[in-house]
């Protein structure tokens, strides 16, 4: 896998980054065994123990060999902190790095999408893409795949304190949903992973490693894309560095730029296409002036509440060194036990309060009281819920910090600089808080080790989020999907790049808005969808699966 394999630079396609979307892609698109298919990553082998045992999520990604290491701008409504915003540099992108959560958003988010210009991303239009890329191990129905590439999977839900959570949730008020990826994702219940065979499902793994099989694909890993290159308004191939040679791909057909949320902006802009006084500032000759390019960032923010636990449950004892010796053992031996599962196997997703139509809050419960990015040690027995707000009003962009791509860009989200993000922030303390003092926890409940119970009035709730709340690490929309009539729309409803011919990006980046929950999944029906357009095939026919509505949310909280 590199570039000596490759012996002409000339394709049909070529895809930039072998990420959630590229590797789907690289897959699709090569699918016949003649389409001459190039797929340009910058980073190496997925082929790591940290990478593919489920428990070790945490590992990779404070690697700095699979990991970009974005760090924000001061957040100036975050008292100036500068936030990490990971992504992966590695093959599988960041579906090799992440939580291996899997969560396809709410049914409405779709439906939204529609209204904001995606034309032909309802709902409808979308579930036959999340069946198609999905085998889930607990098998398909209306709602799920049974013959996708992509293994989902339940967890084993044999900890007793996700029992306590699910319990808890129930005696709030709260109901019990069976699937959040079915009809009805509002409520408690079991959270899938992207866990096959025992090993981590990432697009590399479950599409990109087969496809390599096929004579007509060729991925070249370390090869940074410096620009895209045209001829007039029309893409013609890709310019990329690999070791100090500068060397040049050419596409027949088109160029797909698929580098996720912030590597896709950057390559855009570097390339002469976006906003044209910002380019004009570097010096960057205008292809396209296009506004959008590099705006209406959003991501999701989380804070941990953690409770200490009175009986020894938890999963303290194997994050200790003889437990994780133990753990990994096994794994390595069987592909089972704990190492196996991400851990978070139940969830949960609300409303804030009465007037919000759809879930605006999403749990991932965790029998641990730890950091999720593994930056503090566990110290004691205890337990946590990861909970924070999932349509924030604030909008932050990626803009560039000069013309060498090698240069990281600059990224703000603007976190919390919307008033009505602080209102669901606090309601995400006394909501949790409220679940957590059931009596379904009565015999675990330690101490509240964070917030901390004097945390109540809204003063030091704010000091608390803005202190401790991190990065649900979902960077997405700053190439939004819209209509030619939208100057913000970068792409149209095909994933065309507006105003230019043999350009698309497909990634999360061309979310109109970010969804009700964890990206990976919408990123690889994204991916999904988008071959179809590509190739120029008919679309998947529209799903008559209906889905819930929440018929008092006008007056009722739950």
């Amino acid at each position: 896998m590199g570039i000596a394999t490759v012996s002409d630079m000339n394709f049909d396609y070529v895809i930039v980054g072998a990420g959630s979307a590229g590797c789907v892609l690289a897959d699709r698109l090569s699918a016949d065994g003649k389409t001459r298919v190039l797929v340009l990553e910058y980073g190496g082998s997925d082929r790591s123990v940290f990478i593919q045992m489920p428990s070790a999520l945490s590992i990779p990604m404070n690697m700095p060999k699979y990991n970009w290491f974005y760090h924000t701008e001061p957040e100036p409504h975050l008292g100036g902190r500068q936030m990490h915003t990971p992504r992966g540099k590695v093959l599988g992108g960041s579906s090799s790095i992440n939580g291996l959560v899997y969560v396809r958003g709410n049914p409405q988010d779709f439906e939204r999408w529609a209204a904001e210009g995606a034309t032909g991303w309802r709902y409808a239009d979308v579930l036959p893409y999340f069946k198609r890329a999905e085998t889930r191990a607990e098998g398909g129905d209306a709602y799920r795949g049974d013959r996708g590439p992509l293994g989902t999977r339940y967890g084993t839900v044999a900890n007793p304190l996700h029992a306590a959570w699910l319990a808890a949730a129930e005696q709030a008020g709260y109901a019990r949903t069976p699937d959040i990826n079915g009809a009805r994702q509002e409520g408690f219940g079991r959270m899938d992973m992207t866990v096959a065979n025992g090993r981590r499902a990432s697009t590399a793994n479950a599409y990109l490693r087969p496809a390599m099989r096929r004579p007509n694909l060729a991925v070249v890993t370390h090869a940074m894309a410096t620009r895209v290159l045209f001829e007039g308004k029309r893409a013609v191939g890709v310019e990329f560095r690999r070791g100090d040679r500068l060397q040049t791909a050419r596409a027949a057909r088109e160029v797909i730029v698929a580098g996720g949320p912030i590597n896709s902006p950057q390559l855009l802009k570097l390339s002469g296409l976006g906003p044209a006084a910002e380019l004009a500032e570097l010096g960057i000759p205008v292809v396209h002036d296009l506004p959008g390019v590099g705006e209406n960032l959003q991501d999701h923010l989380e804070f941990y509440f953690q409770v200490a636990c009175r009986e020894p449950v938890s999963l303290y004892p194997s994050v200790k060194p003889l437990g994780k010796l133990r753990v990994g053992l096994r794994w390595l031996l069987f592909k089972d036990g704990l190492g196996a599962t991400n851990h978070f196997e139940t969830c949960g997703f609300i409303r804030s309060r009465p007037g919000i139509e759809y879930p605006d809050i999403q749990y991932h419960f965790l029998p641990l009281a730890v950091a999720y990015d593994g930056s503090t040690l566990a110290k004691e027995h205890g337990y946590q819920a990861h909970v924070g707000p999932m349509r924030s009003k604030s909008r932050g962009w990626v803009r560039l910090r000069s013309r060498d791509p090698f240069e990281k860009p600059r990224i703000l989200f603007n976190y919390l600089s919307q008033p009505e993000d602080w209102i669901e922030m606090r309601a995400c303390v006394r909501l949790t808080r409220e679940i957590l003092a059931q009596s379904a926890f009565d015999r675990y409940r330690g101490r509240e080790i964070q917030p901390g119970a004097d945390v109540v009035d809204d003063a030091p709730i704010d000091e608390f989020i803005r202190s401790k709340v991190e990065s649900a690490y979902h960077p997405s929309c700053s190439c939004k999907m819209g209509a030619a009539s939208d100057r913000t729309a970068v792409v149209d409803p095909q994933t065309r790049v507006h105003g230019i011919e043999g350009l698309r990006v497909v990634d999360s980046s061309i979310m109109p808005s970010i969804t009700t929950g964890n990206l990976n999944a919408p990123t690889i029906m994204i991916a999904e969808k988008a071959a179809d357009h590509i190739l120029g095939r008919g679309m998947l026919s529209p799903s008559d699966a209906p889905f819930h509505r929440a018929t008092h949310w006008r007056d009722a909280q739950r």
